[in-house]
């Protein structure tokens, strides 16, 4: 290892469009990593249900991207029969980056993944919703018993530093309420309809340009935002909520004439995510409003998302970002990695002493 330089070494579970993401950030800008914050952060091992590799001097992340398909990634040298778990608990690594295919009504088995990683000593880093929205009180005392990192910045408005903002850079602040368009998919299919689409074409035309899913259920009823509002509450307000507490209403009864009527009175409907305080209880809602066009969430249009944080001592503080995204949501990962780093760094500073 290079003096002053602290390697990383990570495992990465799922190689969908967010560990292609960070894979590709990798590649192209490892060396600004090192030379500019000391970080060298290598992938050692990568796992799918289909295929796994494995090796403890770093994988070539541009050969990992090269290697389209399953075969081609079993021909590149590390290739094991190993499944996940096996992985979990056998390789040689410092940070499980979580990212697989999950069940969101039990977190699994993203969760499970999480579990293990943290057993081991490793530091964890998710993309998951499911983990955080479900189960975030149990893994952050589990992370806190075994002295290991839980990050999970990519778990709402992906790259953009929505959480990290709320828990990190407003500490001290009472933060009161939080709204926000945290589903890119139906501000985009709400934009859409502002321009005269009705409901059915808007939606088609977010599923040929990779916004909306074939089955947008997930999107379109809001579970997408009630999961992310629940993961909210829990993180900025110390809640318990999971996404079956969120009140919840999807887009799919807004019209095009109800767009134009709002638009006729100087408003836009945009599908808000709420978390609240009443009294000493914390609520979440999500659901569909009329919002003025003089609101700071009414001018975010397409698939950008936005959260506007309501705190006591700086009042309202609005963040606008991508929310989806490969490239985004694995610099969220890139983010928490040097957020851990910081904090080792600083952990193994010398302490000061005064003449």
């Amino acid at each position: 290892m290079t003096p002053g330089v602290s390697t990383y070494r990570l495992a990465l579970v799922g190689f969908g469009s967010v560990g292609r993401g960070l894979a590709e950030i990798l590649s192209l800008h490892h060396r600004r990593f090192v030379d500019r914050y000391g970080a060298d952060i290598r992938i050692v091992a990568a796992c799918t249900r289909r295929w796994c590799v494995y090796d403890p001097n770093g994988i070539d992340a541009a050969a990992l991207l090269r290697a389209a398909s399953p075969d081609a990634i079993r021909a590149l040298p590390g290739a094991c029969a190993w499944k996940t778990d096996q992985m979990i608990a056998s390789v040689d690594a410092d940070v499980l980056v979580e990212a697989s295919p999950t069940d969101m009504t039990t977190g699994e088995p993203a969760t499970t993944y999480v579990r293990s990683a943290i057993g081991r000593g490793m530091h964890v880093i998710t993309a998951n919703k499911g983990p955080i929205a479900l189960h975030f009180a149990e893994l952050r005392r589990l992370a806190e018993e075994r002295g290991v990192m839980l990050g999970f910045e990519a778990t709402v408005m992906a790259g953009t530093p929505a959480l990290r903002l709320g828990w990190s850079d407003l500490a001290g602040c009472d933060i009161q309420e939080v709204r926000g368009i945290v589903n890119g998919t139906t501000n985009f299919i709400l934009t859409r309809m502002e321009r005269g689409m009705d409901y059915a074409s808007a939606l088609a035309e977010a599923q040929r340009l990779g916004y909306a899913e074939a089955d947008p259920t997930s999107d379109v009823e809001g579970h997408d935002a009630a999961c992310k509002a629940a993961i909210l509450a829990n993180v900025l307000m110390d809640a318990r909520l999971t996404p079956a507490d969120v009140e919840r209403e999807g887009i799919t009864g807004i019209t095009r004439e109800m767009v134009a009527a709002a638009a006729a009175t100087g408003e836009r409907w945009k599908l808000i995510a709420r978390v609240w305080r009443d009294g000493s209880t914390t609520r979440a809602a999500v659901r569909p409003m009329r919002l003025m066009v003089e609101h700071p969430l009414a001018g975010i249009d397409g698939a950008t998302n936005a959260l506007t944080l309501s705190t006591d001592l700086l009042g309202n503080v609005t963040i606008i970002g991508p929310g989806a995204g490969g490239v985004a949501t694995g610099f969220a990962i890139l983010s928490d990695l040097l957020a851990l780093h910081r904090v080792r760094r600083t952990e193994n500073q010398e302490p000061r002493t005064e003449n």
